[in-house]
């Protein structure tokens, strides 16, 4: 039986981690939380300790920022649903750390095709401002709306969250 893919996406701070919690919860078993996020300045790291202590204790942590999809293959068969929070962070550390972008988000891809769990992706939407002034900032603006359209066209439900509320964009055969 092939899993569930949720994607969830949204503006900063619109609620999309909440929503992918709230959602995943319901979801009874095992639960596993891919965390992408770094805790390089003191802002981020207790940006890291806020959302570990609004998961509390029934989620599985995991904290890996550049190897989501070999991570993935290796622990989706143990749990009944699985977050991975966030898809843009994870794009920007790719960048930061000069992986080949369009291999790693195949080799992600990939790696949603084999899970028969419940998946929530968690990911910025980007594209919806301004034209970035650099060239890495256009890169990434577009990378991500490329990454963002990947999962979401193999998704089986879509939202898009705004203000915190969700708003349903797809639901598998009504697209």
């Amino acid at each position: 039986m092939k899993g569930k893919i949720v994607f969830i996406t949204g503006g900063a701070r619109s609620g999309k981690s909440s929503f992918a919690l709230k959602e995943a919860s319901k979801i009874k078993g095992k639960r596993a939380y891919i965390a992408t996020a770094e805790a390089l300045d003191e802002e981020m790291k207790e940006r890291i300790k806020l959302h570990r202590k609004h998961r509390g204790n029934k989620w599985d942590t995991y904290e890996e920022p550049l190897k989501i999809g070999t991570l993935i293959k290796e622990i989706h068969g143990k749990y009944d649903v699985i977050i991975v929070d966030c898809l843009t962070l994870w794009l920007s550390n790719l960048m930061l750390n000069n992986k080949t972008i369009e291999k790693e988000i195949e080799s992600f891809i990939l790696s949603l095709s084999t899970i028969h769990c419940s998946l929530f992706t968690v990911s910025n939407e980007v594209g919806m401002g301004i034209v970035p002034e650099n060239e890495m900032a256009r890169r990434f603006r577009d990378m991500a709306g490329r990454l963002n359209q990947k999962v979401a066209e193999i998704a089986d439900e879509g939202y898009l969250i705004v203000s915190g509320i969700p708003l349903k964009i797809k639901i598998k055969g009504e697209e």
